[in-house]
């Protein structure tokens, strides 16, 4: 799921933009999600310090203590990966946006035209990232490695269990596991786990266990090597213990 974020110091535009993206959303298909606007940068730059951004959609002259570019700045800092995307009415100020790495600019007044434009780039942008942080299920719907728990192989589709519900696609489970980052290891034959996610194992029953009581099975013939890769600390997570009470 994608986090956009709006800030412009017209609330009538950022509404507007917020209702465009999400027809955007649906028509195309992209899980996404407008999670705050607001005309006000200082109350982005709170929102920032507890969430996640992916996209910060923002207006060079804010009519503020704190400009479009001066915000951008300080979220770049934090946050390396933040595609921007800046708003302006003056097409010659355009060029100081590109001095914090933006993705693209949107002239006023805005149009849902331009904006799906600017959508698709993003969408290709992200799909063809080399960092594999995300995957692309189809062709609009993409989803971001750490929100996978676990792959499952139910016949000839993958069910991808996220915190935020399953996502189905039609591929090759051998391939997939070839194309994930290293933390995503193969636990059962029917399973590849995220072990930044794992929060418990429980070797008694041979289980994963995720945020929000989610689990997995642990396949006999790859015990050894899942518990290998905890025991050398080769990757990093956030779990609390393993269980293998006799």
């Amino acid at each position: 799921m994608l986090n956009f974020v709006l800030c412009d110091d017209n609330l009538n535009i950022v509404k507007k933009l917020k209702e465009m993206l999400e027809i955007l959303f649906v028509k195309n298909d992209i899980e996404a999600n407008v999670s705050f606007v607001t005309d006000n940068p200082n109350k982005v730059l709170e929102y920032e310090k507890e969430n996640i951004i992916d996209v910060l959609i923002l207006d060079i002259n804010l009519n503020s203590d704190i400009s479009g570019i001066d915000l951008a700045k300080q979220i770049r800092e934090r946050n390396k990966k933040v595609y921007l995307i800046f708003l302006t009415g003056h097409l010659e100020y355009s060029l100081l946006a590109y001095s914090v790495k933006t993705f693209d600019y949107l002239p006023k007044p805005i149009t849902i035209e331009r904006l799906e434009v600017t959508l698709n780039r993003l969408l290709d942008d992200l799909s063809s990232s080399p960092s594999n942080k995300y995957i692309q299920l189809n062709k609009k719907t993409i989803i971001k490695e750490k929100e996978i728990n676990y792959i499952k192989r139910d016949g000839m589709k993958l069910v991808f269990c996220t915190n935020l519900g399953e996502f189905h696609t039609y591929n090759s489970f051998n391939k997939m596991e070839t194309i994930l980052s290293k933390n995503f290891v193969r636990c059962h034959k029917s399973y590849i786990a995220n072990t930044q996610n794992i929060v418990n194992i429980n070797t008694n029953n041979n289980t994963i266990i995720f945020n929000n009581d989610l689990s997995c099975d642990i396949g006999p013939k790859y015990k050894n090597n899942l518990m290998e890769v905890f025991n050398h600390e080769t990757i990093s997570n956030n779990m609390d213990c393993i269980n293998n009470r006799k």
